[in-house]
């Protein structure tokens, strides 16, 4: 971003990044610059932007040994989830980066930020030379998150992002410290990138008091097929009679529901209180530990293969991309 006229942030064009960061020009690698049209700020992000990043990366995919993506932060980590499903069986990093601060301001932390996520896009290992880190990722203030795992939780601060229920995949101090266990092993299936997704989905947030209307209006929205339930703590919701009579007339109706916890840290455990075994008896999908802006990634993405429903259910409860823990009971 940069300020107009009126003091404004708006988005800028490449060229002026690489006037503001001449140690671009020291990297040891071939840097190949692809410019969107017409940048956008993040808020503006839409599945179809998604869809074209796959086309790029696809297109250029044997050519490059990785790929980092500069993006507004606000959607970043939807983004980053979106493109963790798309891009299935990846082999080389695809790396998103930003800045909390516009390149040109002194105290910018765009120019070290957008380095460090282009060392560890070339990054390899020494012996295979294969990509150290085969996932989709994003680069924020000294830590490599994955993708599907991280949320924005500053707008005022540096550390703008985080990762609660997954350590980070390298820590950058003055040497990268690379955590080897956190990363995904390199796929060795065909590789599979998705362009298709189902955007009739919606986000139903609890809270005390939320009203009958309120929850009824939300689940009859017109062909909506999936519903991301934010709900307390472990996965716990009203046990009021209107409010399981909604959603089971929902599932009725063919929605697939996901729930999901408000909390950042923790897990969805329906049947661990009363509050939530009458979700799982429903047959809504428990969520596990995956954040909100994985489960509208996953549900759009899932949906989007168009399988019949026990598949579609199957797969949202699955682990398709580090996205949810492998937990042992």
């Amino acid at each position: 971003m940069a300020y107009d006229d009126d003091g404004s942030l708006v988005p800028m064009k490449f060229a002026s990044i690489m006037g503001n960061i001449p140690e671009l020009r020291q990297f040891r690698m071939r840097l190949t610059v692809h410019s969107l049209p017409t940048p956008i700020d993040s808020s503006n992000v839409t599945p179809t932007i998604w869809a074209e990043l796959v086309r790029i990366i696809t297109h250029n995919y044997d050519a490059y040994d990785g790929f980092v993506i500069l993006h507004g932060t606000d959607t970043m980590a939807y983004s980053a989830s979106a493109l963790s499903f798309m891009l299935e069986n990846l082999t080389k990093p695809v790396i998103f980066t930003g800045a909390q601060l516009p390149i040109g301001r002194i105290r910018t932390d765009a120019r070290k930020n957008l380095l460090t996520a282009l060392q560890l896009a070339s990054a390899r290992h020494k012996t295979t030379e294969a990509a150290r880190i085969p996932e989709v990722c994003i680069y924020f203030h000294n830590v490599l998150l994955r993708g599907n795992r991280a949320k924005k939780v500053e707008s005022g601060h540096f550390d703008a992002f985080k990762s609660e229920n997954h350590p980070p995949l390298v820590r950058a101090g003055i040497d990268l410290e690379f955590n080897d266990a956190a990363i995904r092993p390199m796929s060795v299936l065909p590789r599979k990138f998705h362009q298709h997704l189902d955007e009739r989905v919606v986000i139903l947030k609890l809270f005390p008091g939320i009203s009958e209307q309120a929850v009824r209006g939300i689940l009859a929205i017109d062909n909506l097929r999936g519903c991301v339930l934010e709900t307390f703590g472990s996965g716990n919701a009203p046990t009021a009679p209107w409010f399981t009579a909604a959603l089971r007339e929902a599932l009725d109706r063919g929605l697939h529901i996901l729930n999901v916890s408000q909390c950042d840290e923790g897990r969805v455990q329906q049947g661990r209180y009363e509050t939530s075994a009458h979700l799982r008896d429903l047959g809504i999908i428990g969520g596990d530990d995956i954040t909100t802006e994985a489960a509208v990634a996953k549900l759009m993405f899932v949906l989007g293969l168009n399988q019949a429903a026990p598949t579609t259910r199957r797969l949202l409860a699955r682990d398709l991309r580090g996205e949810i823990s492998n937990w042992e009971e």
